[in-house]
């Protein structure tokens, strides 16, 4: 016996890659298919159609094969109305509820197509029909009693075209990781897209690592913190304690940057700098009272940046202004997401950065410079496939970057 069903594609489904891309999945597990209609657009804003029928020997095989075609944008022939059932507990998801991807995604209500806010992969879909609103939500945070979207039933997801307008640098960057690629290029179309960021007052988020410090990029950091190019800066307690010790001791790690040797006694400077920012009370409160002249975290403090510092089991200290909490530190840098995000930096940060591509939507463009290759591999690998990878000396990118936006 054998089970089908007819899904429609709209849109540009062949640069995007949405139609070979459900063929895959079909041949790969099993099934089959037949194209029954095909209508290619013949110009870039034409979209193109295809009808097709999916077959399986098993009905639980076309329920997956209907799942992932609709996972890349498919829809059945007959659309239905989408599933909600009621949350049964804080911080539980009801059986067999729908898991979100980072792509456009809607839900059908009341014969209309109602667009899901801030797409974000492995969360839930929440619905409130009276006001006819869609969101993502996370597992930790749903609440008894929500309306939560159960199935594929009424689902629409939107996959990503290809780039028209986007320079061509930008494509050909995303395409694989690799250090053969034209670094200049990349670097002045990220320094063009942060100009015109800047000027219409959108926002950016810096994502980086302690190597910011011990490779004595921290003032090309502070310097586009300074001139606004970056809004918000997610790290954790590493970066800005030592950031923070450079500062007060101009060593990191105990290692003096300008001549590259362990100072007598270096190893006790980050705790040492730690509790001088505890006395003061918080980061801000140690620049207002002089304690921190430079750096990165003065430069948040000065410019108004916003800056959310994520703990971790393996902090000293910590500093104050670190999230201990990491549920709540999710929270926080997913709320400063919705807010709105223009382009994302992740500079030598494997965890935070996966942290934060994990809360991206597909849109979002985000480059990734890493010196080591398997971190920028490891961002696109697990569902940041809108991440656009470098791999480099991260020192040298932002010198690279500072030099092209004629800061210092």
């Amino acid at each position: 016996m054998t089970f089908s069903e007819i899904i429609e594609l709209r849109g540009h489904i062949i640069d995007s890659y949405a139609l070979p891309q459900i063929m895959d999945e079909v041949m790969d597990r099993g099934g089959e298919f037949v194209i029954q209609d095909i209508q290619v657009g013949r110009r870039k804003n034409e979209p193109s159609y295809a009808r097709i029928q999916i077959s399986a020997p098993s009905r639980e095989l076309l329920e997956l094969l209907l799942n992932r075609a609709q996972r890349i944008g498919a829809l059945p022939e007959e659309v239905e109305q989408v599933n909600l059932v009621p949350v049964p507990a804080d911080g539980v998801f009801p059986e067999g509820f729908y898991s979100t991807t980072n792509l456009e995604t809607a839900v059908r209500l009341a014969g209309h197509w109602v667009r899901v806010e801030w797409p974000e992969m492995d969360c839930g879909i929440a619905v409130d029909p009276s006001a006819g609103r869609a969101w993502t939500v996370a597992l930790s945070d749903v609440k008894a009693g929500e309306q939560l979207v159960v199935g594929h039933e009424g689902v629409r997801v939107t996959p990503l075209e290809r780039p028209r307008t986007q320079p061509q640098v930008f494509a050909f960057m995303g395409s694989s990781v690799s250090s053969e690629k034209p670094k200049v290029l990349l670097i002045h179309e990220i320094a063009e897209r942060l100009r015109e960021i800047r000027t219409r007052g959108g926002n950016v988020i810096l994502v980086g690592g302690p190597v910011l410090v011990h490779t004595g990029t921290r003032d090309h950091v502070a310097s586009l913190i300074r001139e606004r190019y970056v809004n918000v800066l997610f790290a954790g307690n590493g970066l800005a304690t030592h950031d923070i010790e450079m500062a007060m001791f101009g060593t990191s790690l105990g290692v003096s940057l300008s001549q590259g040797v362990p100072q007598e006694g270096g190893h006790e400077h980050h705790l040492r700098a730690i509790n001088r920012v505890r006395r003061a009370g918080s980061i801000r409160a140690a620049v207002e009272q002089g304690l921190l002249a430079n750096g990165i975290m003065h430069a948040c403090v000065e410019a108004n940046a916003t800056y959310i510092l994520a703990g971790s089991i393996r902090d000293d200290g910590p500093l104050p202004d670190v999230i201990t909490d990491t549920l709540e530190a999710q929270r926080r840098m997913r709320a400063e997401v919705h807010r709105g995000v223009d382009l994302v930096l992740v500079l030598s940060s494997m965890l935070h950065g996966i942290a934060t591509g994990n809360l991206l939507s597909a849109g979002v463009t985000t480059v990734c410079v890493d010196i080591n290759p398997a971190v920028v591999t490891k961002l696109a690998d697990r569902g940041s496939f809108q991440a656009i990878g470098l791999v480099m000396d991260v020192e040298g990118f932002v010198r690279e970057l500072c030099a092209d936006l004629q800061i210092a």
